[in-house]
């Protein structure tokens, strides 16, 4: 029989499949076999990930309601010099799901930490979206209530990258709702639903689009999802800075030239100069005739 092979001392943080069980990479299961402790979030669910590899390792439960006692309890063992897998129960742990504040503790104590990276279900959902990815912000869950979530849409509204969101089934179709409410129904938006898995689906679309296919078949209000919305358009930001920048400029054309006026007005608001120039023309020339 061979024998598993210990790894080093130090909190490794593992990421397991988010539903395909042949996306475990080989590192993962070698590191999960040699460590002298797993910590997981659900141990029952992942005793059927580990059984599936045949790794023997001995687990503790670590979850979002975890005491500190237990915390405390893991990074002792850890200075004593054993080995612990921290694994979430889908995906890289600590990327929505409970694990930074062991993270952190462990750090603070100069442990090493090493990461053993595989599946992301918010970088899975984004690399097949179709939508800008040179910049994103990844916001998670929002909040379950409407009030709330809607607060938290209008603070993204004027985001300019994609914007990565995870949502269940029971509030899948109040939160298109909402989205469609704060921020319109054109904006772009990829669901992703049971990604990587048998009943897996996908669609790019506007927003209210998604929220029709949706409502129409129930089939696609099972299951978990992962939504990239698209950020705020260019030419909805070019508008927004050349509304800031005639603000500006209205209140410094009373104190100094026009060509003064324009390049401060521009340096501030981010809105094109020529098109200032422009419209500080026009207004003294309306300004000259009104006073006629």
């Amino acid at each position: 029989m061979t024998q598993t092979k210990p790894v080093d001392a130090g909190l490794y943080v593992v990421a397991t499949p988010i539903g395909n069980l042949n996306d475990m990479t080989a590192r993962a299961i070698a590191v999960l076999q040699g460590v002298d402790l797993i910590a997981a979030e659900d141990t029952r669910h992942s005793a059927r990930l580990l059984d599936s590899f045949g790794i023997k390792t001995r687990m503790v439960s670590f979850h979002d309601f975890s005491s500190s006692k237990r915390l405390q309890a893991l990074v002792d063992k850890l200075e004593m010099g054993q080995s612990i897998a921290l694994i979430s129960d889908a995906g890289t742990p600590a990327i929505s799901d409970p694990g930074y504040e062991l993270v952190r503790l462990v750090r603070q104590r100069k442990i090493p930490v090493i990461p053993i990276p595989g599946a992301s279900a918010a970088l899975a959902a984004l690399s097949v979206a179709g939508l800008p990815s040179d910049r994103f912000v990844f916001e998670g869950f929002l909040p379950a209530r409407s009030g709330a979530r809607k607060n938290r849409l209008q603070a993204l509204a004027s985001e300019c990258g994609s914007i990565i969101l995870f949502e269940s089934p029971h509030r899948i179709i109040a939160c298109l709702e909402d989205i469609v409410s704060v921020m319109g129904p054109q904006r772009p938006l990829y669901i992703g639903r049971e990604l990587t898995k048998k009943f897996e689906t996908s669609r790019l679309d506007t927003v209210q689009n998604c929220l029709q296919w949706i409502r129409d078949d129930s089939h696609q209000q099972k299951g978990e999802f992962s939504l990239v919305l698209a950020g705020r358009s260019k030419e909805d930001q070019a508008v927004e800075k050349m509304g800031q920048g005639m603000r500006v400029l209205n209140i410094l054309l009373t104190e100094m030239s026009v060509k003064k006026a324009v390049k401060l007005a521009a340096q501030i608001s981010g809105a094109a100069k020529n098109s200032l120039y422009e419209a500080a023309l026009k207004k003294q020339a309306q300004d000259s005739q009104s006073d006629q």
